[in-house]
């Protein structure tokens, strides 16, 4: 930035040599004229002509250097600060991206995913639009305005004053009018990402669209928001049909005042042809300068205001963090004591009083309908969120106190509601490696046999090189479950959290799976959450969650032997089984 700066005034420097070359060589024509009218025919009148020519060829010369050199300083004045401003951009995204990462689950629940998008990435170039262009211009503005009146004043004071009269003013306005324009352009962006999220929504959602004949519907919504695009992108074009005219009238004014005020000082003695010319060139050179002061304050303005939302929640403190650096082990069980969760904004816990234990190498089922608590029970297990009361102890150390990243590490998690990244099956189920791994191609088909789900991938017609499209799109539910099976198996978990995950499959396939797992459970301990007792009657433990409570617990036997709740649900799929 420093040596932008120095670029910045040895930019403007030369932009003020070649208009007193013009003077120079306008006043030696003017001065040389009558004399060479008066001189007789012969040497004399070639000499004066020879001389004057010598002159006017070196100042002309001169004139295209300083144009050269200050292009090369122009260059170089870029090459720096906006170069500068593009290295800030990359430190600003990167550190934001690196904050949202930390961040809890809790933030997104309270935060649109289109906010934190606009925030890494318009905020993020609108302030690196004030630490470039604003900065650069501002700088500009300083040296040129410094620079340029300084030398004008030392020419003619009287002329500089009565010429620099509509400067002001056509900052002003255009201050105003770029304001105005900024609020236009906010707006059409606000509709561009409103018309962006509609169509990608539709796009994801083409098959219910499609399943619900609702395409006109859908067409004619659509219609609507473009309609209201075009109305502020019209707008915006009238206020430009108006702001260039009117800044072109106040430059062009300058210009007039000069050559009218120029010319009036050159009759009363005061001034030169040349220096009409030469004031002229310095009006050009204020002119953007002086234009940019109101486009480069609303720059300013934006920036700051983008810089404050991106304070916002660079300042966020993470409510989960990893409290230890000491190595995680799990070595007998897992306990969870007098358990409870209320969300943010209710009243009613999620999970009440919950009291268990998980050995080391057990298999551990939680069973309940829909709302019993089963997901929340899980996202506390991996310490997305924190319980309000009560405490998870890993071999009687609070889960609050332990390496939250080896835990991570440590575990594999399968969740209800199946995320796939928009790449390949192979690099989806991989993704469950935290690093690099040899024979990774082994690995990832092994995962996938696991899952049982090696039959439909080479049913594709480029296996586990097929992309899968957003979320998964181009597979089925069942498909999409058991490649978020195969990427919690590829990871070889010694803990491994089942959250609903096989709602989506068959029971043939189901039993394979299950079957697979107690293969794999050797040393592994192995928490299964589900609503299905198929998925769960081989647990050693099960408990039975319901409206947040445990209401029982036992194994198979045990909580058949009661006749009460599980019981209840068992009888009731075995019916619907039968149907």
């Amino acid at each position: 930035m420093l040596l932008g700066v120095l670029f910045v005034a040895a930019s403007n420097l030369f932009a003020v040599f070649p208009a007193q070359s013009v003077r120079k060589a306008i006043d030696l024509l003017k001065d040389n004229l009558l004399s060479y009218q008066q001189a007789p025919m012969g040497a004399l009148k070639s000499e004066i002509s020879a001389r004057v020519a010598t002159s006017v060829l070196y100042l002309t010369s001169l004139v295209i250097l300083f144009a050269l050199i200050r292009g090369v300083f122009m260059y170089l004045m870029r090459q720096t600060i906006i170069v500068m401003s593009r290295h800030i951009e990359y430190d600003l995204k990167n550190e934001i991206f690196e904050h949202y990462q930390v961040l809890s689950s809790s933030f997104y629940r309270r935060n649109s995913t289109g906010d934190l998008m606009a925030r890494i990435s318009e905020d993020v170039s609108r302030v690196r639009m004030y630490a470039g262009p604003a900065i650069m211009y501002s700088i500009n503005l300083v040296v040129t305005i410094v620079l340029v009146l300084w030398v004008m004043f030392t020419v003619n004071a009287r002329l500089t004053w009565l010429v620099i009269i509509p400067l002001p003013i056509l900052s002003f306005a255009i201050y105003k009018v770029n304001n105005l324009i900024n609020r236009k352009s906010d707006a059409i962006q606000s509709q561009l990402s409103t018309l962006t999220s509609f169509v990608q929504e539709a796009f994801s959602g083409i098959r219910v669209i499609k399943s619900f004949a609702a395409e006109q519907l859908s067409e004619k919504a659509f219609n609507e928001e473009t309609v209201s695009y075009q109305k502020k992108q019209m707008d915006l074009a009238k206020v430009d049909a108006v702001f260039f005219p009117i800044m072109f009238f106040l430059t062009g004014l300058s210009s007039l005042i000069t050559i009218f005020v120029g010319g009036m000082e050159v009759i009363a003695g005061r001034a030169s042809l040349g220096n009409i010319a030469e004031f002229i060139l310095y009006v050009n050179i204020l002119t953007w300068p002086v234009t940019s002061l109101g486009y480069t304050s609303s720059l300013i303005q934006r920036a700051s205001a983008s810089q404050a939302r991106i304070n916002e929640f660079i300042e966020t403190h993470a409510e989960i963090s990893n409290p230890s650096q000491e190595d995680f082990s799990f070595e007998h069980a897992i306990s969870c004591e007098n358990l409870s969760y209320t969300y943010p904004g209710k009243s009613i816990p999620a999970i009440e009083n919950l009291s268990f234990r998980v050995k080391k190498g057990s298999t551990f089922a939680i069973l309940g309908s829909t709302g019993s608590g089963k997901s929340t029970l899980v996202q506390l297990l991996l310490r997305l969120f924190d319980p309000t009361k009560g405490d998870i102890k890993i071999d009687g150390k609070s889960l609050k106190n332990v390496n939250l990243q080896q835990y991570k590490e440590y575990l594999g998690y399968v969740p209800q509601e199946v995320f796939l990244f928009s790449d390949t099956i192979g690099n989806n189920i991989a993704f469950g490696l935290s690093q690099y791994t040899k024979n990774l191609d082994e690995k990832i088909k092994k995962a996938s046999d696991q899952a049982a789900l090696t039959e439909n991938i080479m049913g594709f017609e480029n296996k586990f090189d097929t992309l899968v499209g957003e979320r998964g799109i181009t597979l089925s539910g069942g498909q999409k479950q058991r490649v978020a099976i195969a990427r919690a198996f590829i990871k070889d978990p010694k803990l491994l959290i089942l959250d609903d995950c096989l709602s989506a499959v068959d029971t043939k396939t189901e039993s394979q799976i299950l079957e697979n797992l107690s293969d794999l459970k050797t040393g592994r301990t192995l928490i299964i959450v589900s609503h299905r007792v198929s998925t769960v009657k081989d647990a050693g433990h099960i408990i039975v969650l319901d409206e947040g409570k445990m209401v029982e617990q036992g194994n198979h036997d045990e909580l058949l032997a009661q006749n009460g709740t599980y019981a209840g649900i068992f009888a009731k799929q075995l019916r619907e089984e039968a149907v």
